[in-house]
């Protein structure tokens, strides 16, 4: 990967280019996949093919899988098994806790207390579509969610 603004190799994650300090991903002078330096306004780089123009996601080493976070949610969300994984203990807590609640009262209270193991399954799934469709893009640190 390259610097798009001054054209020198980024390692692969990096947030910044070490070299001119532009964030990764801004720039128009250089190709960011071979470093070529390009004519302006061009949306394709003549050397490689790659095309210039259009948002640039970076993920730093270690981000959390948006997928796995959102497939967790929608699955296992009823244990708040993707709140565990993003990072969000308090949420993930509360969910278990519904959960387990709900689980243990129903057969004493005749059903009547089954909603206590629902609300955090609906809770979970609505989280799990949010994860996917983008509206949850970070974990509990602030880091944005990986592919």
């Amino acid at each position: 990967m390259y610097c798009k603004n001054c054209g020198s190799a980024v390692e692969q994650g990096a947030a910044v280019c070490t070299n001119c300090g532009v964030p990764v991903g801004q720039g128009t002078n250089y190709c960011g996949n071979c470093g070529t330096e390009l004519q302006p306004g061009a949306a394709v780089c003549m050397s490689c093919g790659f095309a210039t123009t259009g948002p640039v996601s970076v993920a730093p080493p270690g981000a959390k899988s948006k997928m796995a976070a959102g497939l967790l949610g929608i699955f296992l969300g009823t244990w708040g098994v993707h709140n565990f994984y993003l990072g969000y203990t308090g949420k993930a807590v509360a969910q278990l806790c519904l959960s387990l609640c709900g689980l243990i009262l129903t057969p004493c209270t005749f059903g009547l207390s089954a909603i206590l193991f629902f609300v955090p399954w609906i809770w979970g799934l609505i989280e799990g579509i949010m994860i996917l469709s983008g509206s949850i893009n970070t974990d509990a640190d602030g880091v944005p969610l990986g592919e």
